[in-house]
């Protein structure tokens, strides 16, 4: 399990929190959104968990099973968090923005939490948790892929079905 030692200092582990917080503030304001570029950071991190995946092997049956779960959990929250982001159409010019709601960085919140406590409960316990230890953390990268891909798509599909609408309101005369 990657991670600070278990003797590290404190400071360590606001890493990661820090992170969040970043992302959280980024997400805050309005951003021009991009449909024709929405597709770059799914393929990015497929291709990032798949290589981190494939240099640990075919994983046991029960791995596969808290992969496929995770994945469907993932694809869940991500699809849940993206009802929630709000787009909007100029209706001039067409451009898209999208802000993330307070309720879906409340989600990024919560899965960062429900990581690092099954990473601290992995820590602790990995010798009694067996495969579970490894068989977690690979779940939960899995995750990751579901709640970004869906999230994704929901936004394409919301964001795409606005800006046809806006552009068929300025074809009427």
């Amino acid at each position: 399990m990657h991670g600070p030692p278990p003797n590290a200092p404190a400071w360590t582990n606001l890493l990661p929190l820090f992170a969040v917080a970043l992302v959280i503030l980024r997400n805050a304001r309005a951003r021009r959104l991009r449909i024709e570029a929405m597709w770059v950071a799914p393929v990015i991190i497929v291709a990032l968990i798949a290589l981190a995946l494939s240099a640990e092997g075919m994983p046991a049956p029960l791995g596969l099973a808290l992969d496929a779960a995770g994945l469907v959990v993932g694809a869940g929250l991500g699809w849940w968090r993206a009802r929630f982001t709000q787009i909007t159409v100029d209706p001039l010019t067409h451009e898209l923005t999208s802000r993330a709601s307070p309720l879906g960085m409340l989600v990024i919140l919560a899965v960062f939490a429900v990581r690092f406590g099954i990473r601290y409960l992995a820590q602790q316990n990995g010798t009694t948790l067996g495969v579970w230890a490894i068989a977690l953390p690979d779940a939960l990268l899995v995750m990751s892929v579901g709640l970004v891909c869906a999230g994704r798509i929901e936004i394409f599909i919301r964001a795409t079905r606005l800006l046809n609408e806006a552009r068929a309101q300025a074809s009427l005369p």
